[in-house]
């Protein structure tokens, strides 16, 4: 069944959007006013977070009163139009907070067909990323499109941080010949969807983190799943390639993992340093 396209208006809407709010996430960047902050899971906040997630929902709220939010820093807010934004304001904190210009503000819309636009900018990269169901992936203006690789052996895989993965999945990448690099967070997916990689690979993921992807790989000539081969966006680990190596991929990737429908579960073993891990 072919699903209706997205809006072209609204996915300009939420590029401009995206485009704004990272704009306003260099006003900080590497300086002294940049402050982490923990939240009460461990991970990192600054006022630039809640500051651009606040903007962003102050104009999809004006523009868009009947829409429901999720965003990372603030509560979800309901809607009754069948339509939800999406908002990851600064993915990648810890690299913002630490001026690594691989940080990204995230914007997604989902209707009633599944996700419809997603858009990755990354504002100290000067690039931005976007896709509109029915409508291609674009790389700033010019079409974007996966690699054509099509063996996983020698093929780039981009992720968040190789500590994440089980050794057993990380042995057989490593094994296959698969080179593992960490340009990760939303940076990694658009390295993905515009071919300058072969896939992106994370664990522990949020719906904020995953919402853009199905839409971005698809209309790059891709695919997008959970470890579990479905296109869920509660799956928790996100997987992103040029389709070609992606079951291949997803082989090695499942090593290890007990669970593959929810939060990650890695089997009981040492790591490379020598501990137990485990991800609930």
């Amino acid at each position: 069944m072919t699903l209706p396209s997205a809006d072209a208006s609204l996915v300009r809407e939420a590029v401009d959007l995206a485009r704004e709010a990272g704009t306003m996430t260099l006003d900080g960047f590497r300086t002294d006013r940049v402050v982490p902050m923990r939240k009460g899971d461990g991970s990192t906040v600054t006022e630039t977070d809640l500051a651009v997630e606040r903007f962003l929902r102050e104009r999809i709220e004006a523009e868009h009163p009947d829409d429901a939010i999720v965003g990372e820093e603030l509560p979800d807010r309901p809607g009754t139009s069948g339509r939800t934004w999406v908002l990851d304001p600064v993915d990648g904190t810890e690299s913002f907070a630490r001026g690594v210009v691989t940080y990204s503000t995230m914007v997604a819309v989902l209707d009633d067909h599944g996700p419809a636009i997603g858009v990755i900018c990354s504002p100290a990269v000067g690039e931005t990323v976007w896709a509109g169901r029915g409508l291609g992936c674009w790389w700033d203006e010019r079409p974007a499109r996966v690699s054509e690789t099509t063996d996983a052996g020698g093929s780039f895989v981009a992720t968040s941080d190789q500590e994440d993965w089980p050794l057993d999945a990380w042995l057989e990448a490593r094994r296959a010949g698969v080179h593992v690099r960490d340009w990760g967070n939303a940076y990694g997916v658009g390295l993905a969807v515009t071919g300058r990689v072969d896939a992106f690979v994370d664990y522990g993921l949020a719906v904020w983190d995953i919402a853009p992807m199905p839409v971005l790989a698809r209309e790059a000539g891709g695919r997008y799943t959970a470890l579990d081969g479905t296109e869920r966006l509660d799956g928790r680990i996100g997987v992103v390639s040029n389709g070609a190596i992606h079951e291949e991929l997803l082989g090695m990737l499942r090593l290890g993992v007990r669970d593959l429908e929810g939060a990650p579960t890695w089997s009981t073993g040492p790591d490379r340093g020598g501990d137990v891990r485990s991800q609930a």
